[in-house]
């Protein structure tokens, strides 16, 4: 994300990405911040070599920072309920449900979210969930979110049915959808998907590697 000419990256998993091989180059990404939402391979990936090529503050939960601070990357640490101003907006710590482990098989901490509070917009940024009534909270801290970005892939998050509801209790009518596509277990349905959505009335975004949109 560039948020006023800062870039924020989010759970880089690109090396071993089935969807990025040959699509993104690393040495082209140049992150000033890495958002972490919790330990898993698949989101914790590239954090390490990215943040020492590009000196980038790495923020996450207190285990998930320790790891990485343990292989000299810059961190910081943040806990569920805790927010923190940086240059490019406030940043605050949510809930999630799911499970966290780093790679090594070390405690990776809470899983958790994000919601990014800038001087023109509100992204909320749900990390690997299922469906919480925490959500309805969402909307409660800076108003409603301009847009959400939430699982849809099913299996081991809510699947796009419950990211419908989901939008619903965050007041959110713009969805760009996640953790999808990437392995069997995940594929969709894009078709159907965006129908589901449409018929909601929520526009749902499905990226393509390297796809560029505006909030």
């Amino acid at each position: 994300m560039d948020i006023n000419g800062h870039q924020v990256l989010l759970d880089p998993f690109i090396s071993d990405n089935p969807l990025a091989k040959g699509k993104i180059q690393l040495e082209d990404i140049k992150p000033d911040y890495i958002l972490l939402t919790h330990g898993h391979g698949d989101h914790v990936g590239d954090v390490e070599g990215l943040a020492l090529a590009n000196g980038a503050l790495v923020i996450g939960n207190f285990e998930v920072t320790n790891w990485f601070a343990d292989k000299s990357c810059r961190v910081m640490a943040l806990n569920i309920g805790g927010k923190h101003k940086f240059i490019f907006g406030e940043v605050r710590m949510l809930s999630a449900v799911h499970s966290s482990t780093m790679p090594d098989g070390s405690d990776g901490g809470m899983p958790n979210g994000y919601l990014i509070k800038t001087t023109t917009s509100t992204v909320y940024i749900a990390g690997d969930t299922g469906l919480s009534m925490e959500m309805t909270l969402i909307p409660k801290y800076y108003g409603r979110p301009n847009m959400s970005i939430l699982p849809i892939g099913d299996t081991f998050t809510m699947g796009y049915e419950d990211a419908i509801i989901a939008a619903g209790l965050v007041e959110c009518n713009k969805v760009v959808g996640c953790h999808f596509d990437t392995f069997p277990p995940i594929v969709i349905d894009h078709d159907v998907v965006k129908k589901a959505f449409e018929d909601k009335g929520i526009e749902l975004i499905l990226p393509s590697i390297n796809q560029i949109f505006s909030i």
